[in-house]
């Protein structure tokens, strides 16, 4: 009776030691819930349908980084990524974005998305077509403390200017 007391005696300090380091373990990741996902994705379509582009404030961190295909370096700020946005509602005044797919996953939402406009203000420098465009593509956003640090949107780029007129011209052969 005496040992399994000395063992049980000799095994606490252990299991106590163990409970205790385990509770000061940091989380890697923090979990995004399905209620942040939707008001972040409801603010973001209001913003950009509404041409209301402080709403974006509310979901976007001040030093937010966008890897967006349209731009030929990262958008590095909130501030930046309002004035690429600004330059979208110019070109594109009636412009409707939807939100059809959204996925989950620790500290990342991804969503599938639909762009609608027609093309009649500049364009990044290019004079309006008056054409209407429809393309999809994927956003990738990383979330902390309930706003967006990171994102990655994925389109593609060619079909965008395909369906605004332009064509590509392969380059010539040498002689």
């Amino acid at each position: 009776m005496k040992r399994p007391i000395q063992l049980i005696a000799k095994l606490v300090p252990f299991v106590i030691l163990f409970c205790f380091v385990l509770s000061c373990q940091q989380q890697t990741k923090v979990m995004v819930t399905e209620e942040q996902a939707k008001f972040i994705g409801n603010q973001y379509v209001k913003a950009r349908n509404e041409a209301n582009l402080d709403l974006l404030d509310g979901i976007y961190a001040a030093d937010a980084v966008i890897h967006d295909p349209g731009q030929p370096e990262d958008i590095m700020s909130l501030d930046a990524l309002k004035t690429y946005y600004l330059g979208n509602h110019t070109a594109f005044p009636d412009l409707k974005l939807s939100l059809e797919e959204i996925a989950i996953s620790g500290d990342r939402i991804v969503w599938g998305w639909t762009f609608t406009g027609t093309n009649t203000g500049p364009l990044r420098g290019l004079p309006p077509t008056g054409n209407k465009v429809e393309f999809s593509g994927v956003a990738i956003d990383r979330v902390v403390d309930g706003k967006i640090v990171e994102e990655w949107v994925y389109y593609n780029l060619l079909d965008v200017f395909q369906q605004l007129g332009f064509t590509v011209t392969p380059p010539q052969g040498r002689k």
